[in-house]
C-alpha cells in the first residue's frame, strides 16, 4: 500500500473514532440531563429556606391543581374557584402559589372573610407569621363566628412566641366548637398555650371537657385526642408516641408521628428537660412534611427566641 493510499486510510479511521467519541459524549450528556429532570421531577418550586437552613419544596402540579387552574381561568372572579385552586395548590404544598391565588381573589373581594382564612392559614406555612397575624384578625374582625379563623389567628400567635395572645384565640374557637372533633383540636392548642403560658392550673382546667365521653370522628384527629390523654396522665409516654411515618408518601403517618412527638417535645419543654425538648423536636425536622404545625412548631423551638 502506498504511503498516501496509507495515509487516507488512517484519516478514515481516526474520523471514524471521533464520531464514535462524539455520539458516546453525547450520550452521557444526555443521559445526564436525564437523570437532573428525573430528580427535579421529584419536587417542585423552592417554597421556603426554614429557619435552620433546610430548603424546602412544593410537589409537582396533580390533576387537582390543573383542573382548578382552568375552572378559574373560565370564571376568574369567582370566589370559590379562587379558593378551589388555593387549597388544591396547598395539597401540593405550593404555598407561595397558593398565597397569590389568594391574593389575586382578594384584589376583587377585599373583605372576603375565607379568602383572608385561606391566605393567612398559607402563609403560616411560609413563616410568614406577622403577615398571617394580620391577615387573621382583619377574617376574625368580618366573621367572628368563624372558628377557623380564630384557630389559625390562635397558630399566628403561638409561633411568635405570643402565648398569652395564642391562648385567649384558642379559647375563643373552643367557645365555637359544635363537634367534638372541634373541641378536640381547639383544646390541644388551647392547652400547649396555657402551658408555654406558664398557666398551669388554667391548662389543667381546660383538660376537664376531654371526659371519656369525648370522641374523634375525623380519624386524623385521634392522635391529638390521644396527647389530650397523655397531657392528663391517661397514656404514658412510649405509649402515645407513634411509629416512624412509612416513608416520604405515608403523608397520615407523618402527620401523626409530627403532632406527637411535638407535643412530647412540649412536655418535655414544660418540665425543664430542654435536651430532651430538642431531641423530639429534631426527630420532627428531618422528616417531609414541612407545612405540618408540630413540624412549624419544632422548627421554630429549635431556632430560637422563644419561651
Amino acid at each position: 500500500m502506498s504511503d498516501a493510499k496509507h495515509n487516507r486510510e488512517r484519516m478514515r479511521n481516526a474520523r471514524a473514532w471521533l464520531w464514535v467519541l462524539c455520539l458516546m459524549v453525547l450520550s452521557g450528556l444526555t443521559g445526564l440531563v436525564q437523570a437532573q429532570a428525573g430528580a427535579g421531577a421529584k419536587h417542585g418550586a423552592l417554597e421556603v429556606t426554614s429557619g435552620l437552613g433546610r430548603k424546602l419544596y412544593a410537589l409537582p402540579d396533580d390533576q387537582g391543581v390543573i383542573d382548578a387552574r382552568k375552572s378559574l381561568a373560565a370564571e376568574p372572579k369567582n370566589v370559590e374557584r379562587v379558593l378551589a385552586l388555593s387549597k388544591a395548590e396547598a395539597n401540593r404544598r405550593q404555598y407561595r402559589e397558593a398565597v397569590a391565588t389568594s391574593s389575586e381573589g382578594l384584589a376583587f373581594a377585599p373583605n372576603n372573610a375565607d379568602l383572608l382564612l385561606e391566605r393567612g392559614h398559607r402563609e403560616l406555612g411560609l413563616r410568614e407569621f406577622s403577615k398571617a397575624r394580620s391577615d387573621l384578625e382583619q377574617a376574625t374582625r368580618i366573621a367572628p363566628q368563624m372558628l377557623d379563623a380564630w384557630y389559625h389567628l390562635g397558630l399566628s400567635h403561638y409561633f411568635l412566641g405570643e402565648f398569652d395572645q395564642a391562648a385567649a384565640a384558642f379559647g375563643k374557637a373552643r367557645d365555637l366548637a359544635n363537634t367534638n372533633d372541634s373541641l378536640i383540636d381547639c383544646s390541644n392548642w388551647l392547652y400547649v398555650s396555657l402551658r408555654r403560658a406558664g398557666k398551669e392550673q388554667e391548662a389543667a382546667q381546660a383538660l376537664t371537657r376531654i371526659t371519656p365521653e369525648v370522641k374523634n370522628t375525623e380519624p386524623h384527629l385521634l392522635f391529638y385526642l390521644r396527647l389530650l390523654h397523655f397531657y392528663q396522665g391517661k397514656l404514658t409516654e412510649n405509649e402515645v408516641l407513634p411509629p416512624p411515618p412509612a416513608g416520604p408518601d405515608d403523608l397520615e403517618g407523618e402527620l401523626a408521628f409530627d403532632t406527637v412527638t411535638y407535643g412530647v417535645g412540649n412536655w418535655r419543654l414544660y418540665h425543664g428537660d430542654r435536651a430532651g425538648a430538642a431531641e423530639f423536636f429534631r426527630r420532627v425536622v428531618g422528616g417531609e412534611a414541612w407545612n405540618s404545625w408540630g413540624f412549624i412548631g419544632s422548627e421554630t423551638d429549635l431556632v430560637g427566641g422563644r419561651r
